[in-house]
């Protein structure tokens, strides 16, 4: 039954208000479109909304971690809704014309929560919390929820916190990267420590030993942004891989800032590949509109017939740039692992689909980046610390260039996930975290466009500058509380029980670090033939006369953004050519470790238990993994058989059974391989 309206929010909510935070408004309602309905109150504040269910307690202080918290950045729609017929889609700043019956609150991370509100001289409150919603949304400050709810987080822990993954913010943090690659011909620069060579890259990156900084310094002025060569990741076996922005061709080098770059590019191999990263990849354009799409689709009130559903999804364009993505990161990982070379990622910003394939590339070449750990330091090093505006693509800003790269990114890595499942030690629900975590202020990892901006708001660089954004407030003197946290400060968000289900319970231990090759690995590396430069482009590899453009012969690399047209050829032929075919390199296996998925029809998947969260009768009888979980779903599946029998497999189908026997694993998973198989088809 609803609260009586002259009660007021309970102290134990008020009591866990953040620093800063104000109940606006607050009505008692039920929660729909679960079994059961939960009734409870629903509470607007200048941070959130939030459903507090009757009796609920929270095990720990989680602020925005719950299912019932929606960050007020996060809200992507909100509908008031009365009778059958009557909807009203509400804009920040928008008046409310009715009395709402029920309002829906569709979150930009595909979430949904459906409250309903009961007559009886409630009607008020309903209004009044509905228009507060409204208004804060108009109201809403980011940079103010962040310090509110940072502060409340530090206030849990006593004195300084060391950080769960390295954050790549100190030169002993990249020294301790490159010991662990065993990258022996790189240094750490500090030429870009005041952040005057590119307020975009990180303070310390990895240079090849032979050059020095003051080189480094002129060199990276030829480039777009400044955003010269520089190491992602040496591969176990002597092969580099490189990432830069596009070159910046008004300017004039000397022949000293050639030699520079050049020697960047080699890196001390002979054998160079340079790789066009916008080449068949979607613009970032292309990424936004499909990415719009496929949130339209989603949405429980989608026009779309279900026989046309997945016609529909096929249309969204969705699907086929993971495709893309994936095809040509296996390609990449094929160019690293079957030579000893020098790869170069080039995009011309070098802030986007770099950091897209150099990650992938890493978790298809390196079971060490497949750990928990290992993912965690690898986002936090080609996404977060280089650079990537997170911001400004995940529509913070308000900017045209919103094209969420990153989620694009995770979904890549969910397909892995599916396709190698024991060989990742993190779960689907980790994914979940780190996707929804994008649309929580909580932390400065995906609230800031670059390393400099962060190190700013959290006075990383008080020490020679004073400047802090309007908006924020300066922590007092003397405070100890540590500000610094990112967004892999896990336990300061989720429950122990949450972050358990991190773990991916299949993963095989055989596939850890400790049992891949040890490093050096020459015996599948072979060097390349004596000088010889690449462009790869189109899945083809071309030969260049030269690396950089601006020497006097014709460059290929300067006749257009695209290149060269090449005919493209898959990843296996790739492959082929590379370790099959006879040639003056000789023929070696496929490398230990190395994956390479698969891309073609079904072997793309839609990742429903994300995208359809606001279809809560579409998330029943998914998989679960834990066996908990599978106990749960075991009643529902059951009613589901018979609806669904069309779709099991044969050698389940053929069994003749008691619908009340509980069916063991295997069969399970056979049932859910034959849904899954009936879906995609």
């Amino acid at each position: 039954m609803p609260e009586p309206r002259s009660r007021q929010p309970s102290s134990c909510l008020a009591s866990r208000c953040l620093p800063g935070e104000q109940i606006l408004a607050w009505a008692p309602g039920v929660r729909k479109g679960l079994e059961p309905e939960l009734s409870g109150t629903l509470i607007c504040t200048n941070f959130r909304v939030t459903f507090h269910p009757c009796g609920w307690q929270q095990k720990q202080d989680t602020p925005l971690s719950s299912e019932y918290d929606f960050a007020l950045v996060n809200i992507g729609r909100l509908e008031a809704v009365s009778g059958l017929s009557r909807v009203q889609l509400l804009r920040p700043g928008s008046l409310l014309k009715f009395i709402p019956e029920e309002i829906m609150i569709h979150g930009r991370d595909f979430r949904l929560l459906r409250v309903g509100f009961e007559a009886g001289g409630l009607e008020p409150q309903a209004f009044q919390v509905t228009m507060a919603i409204v208004q804060a949304r108009a109201q809403s400050n980011p940079a103010q929820q962040y310090l509110g709810i940072t502060l409340s987080k530090a206030g849990q822990g006593s004195g300084s916190r060391k950080p769960p993954v390295p954050l790549m913010e100190t030169a002993e943090d990249w020294e301790t990267e490159r010991k662990k690659q065993a990258a022996r011909g790189w240094r750490v620069s500090t030429v870009n420590e005041r952040f005057d060579v590119a307020t975009s890259l990180p303070r310390y990156f990895w240079v090849p030993n032979r050059i020095l900084d003051s080189e480094v310094r002129r060199a990276f002025g030829h480039f777009h942004q400044g955003r010269g060569p520089r190491l992602s990741w040496h591969h176990p076996g002597g092969s580099d891989l490189l990432r830069c922005g596009g070159f910046y061709t008004a300017s004039d080098p000397n022949k000293e800032d050639i030699r520079a770059v050049e020697s960047m590019f080699q890196a001390g191999h002979s054998d160079v590949v340079l790789v066009d990263t916008m080449d068949e990849l979607p613009s970032l354009a292309d990424v936004q509109l499909a990415h719009l799409r496929l949130r339209a689709l989603c949405l429980p009130d989608s026009s779309v017939a279900e026989d046309k559903w997945l016609s529909a999804l096929e249309g969204t364009r969705w699907l086929d740039y993971i495709r893309a993505c994936l095809r040509k990161a296996s390609d990449i990982s094929v160019l690293v692992t079957s030579r000893v070379r020098s790869v170069i990622l080039q995009e011309r910003g070098d802030r986007d689909l770099n950091g897209l394939l150099s990650s992938l590339v890493q978790l298809l070449s390196a079971p060490e980046a497949r750990t928990l750990f290992g993912f965690q330091s690898l986002v936090q090093r080609e996404w977060v610390a280089a650079g990537h505006p997170f911001l400004t693509r995940l529509g913070g800003t308000g900017a045209s260039e919103e094209a969420p790269v990153f989620l694009l990114f995770l979904d890549c890595v969910w397909q892995l996930l599916q396709q190698f499942p024991a060989d990742f030690e993190f779960s689907e629900f980790f994914l979940l975290a780190l996707h929804d975590s994008v649309r929580v202020p909580d932390t400065l990892t995906f609230l800031r466009n670059t390393p400099w901006e962060r190190g700013k708001q959290s006075g990383q660089l008080n020490s020679y500058t004073q400047v802090y954004t309007p908006g924020y407030s300066q922590p007092p003197a003397g405070n100890s509380l540590n500000l610094q946290l990112s967004v892999w400060d896990w336990d300061l968000r989720y429950s122990n029980a949450q972050i358990l289900q991190f773990q991916n319970p299949g993963y095989d231990p055989e596939h850890c670090p400790d049992s891949w090759l040890t490093r050096p690995q020459p015996s599948f590396m072979i060097p390349g033939p004596p000088s010889s430069v690449w462009l790869f482009s189109r899945g083809a590899l071309t030969p260049l006369n030269q690396l950089c453009p601006w020497r006097d012969s014709p460059s290929l690399l300067a006749v257009s953004s695209r290149w060269l047209p090449r005919p493209a050829i898959s990843s296996e032929s790739l492959a082929d050519q590379e370790w099959g075919l006879p040639s003056h390199w000789g023929a070696c296996p496929l490398p230990p470790g190395l994956l390479l998925p698969g891309y073609l029809g079904p072997q793309i998947r839609f990742w429903r238990r994300c995208y359809l969260r606001g279809r809560p009768e579409v998330q029943m009888g998914l998989s679960s993994p834990t066996i908990s979980g599978l106990q749960d779903e075991l009643s529902h599946l059951q009613e589901l058989l018979r609806k669904w029998t069309p779709r099991i497999s044969p050698e389940v189908h053929s069994k003749k059974r008691d619908p009340h026997t509980i069916l063991n694993p295997t069969e399970i998973v056979g049932i859910l391989k034959g849904r899954a198989e009936g879906d995609l088809g």
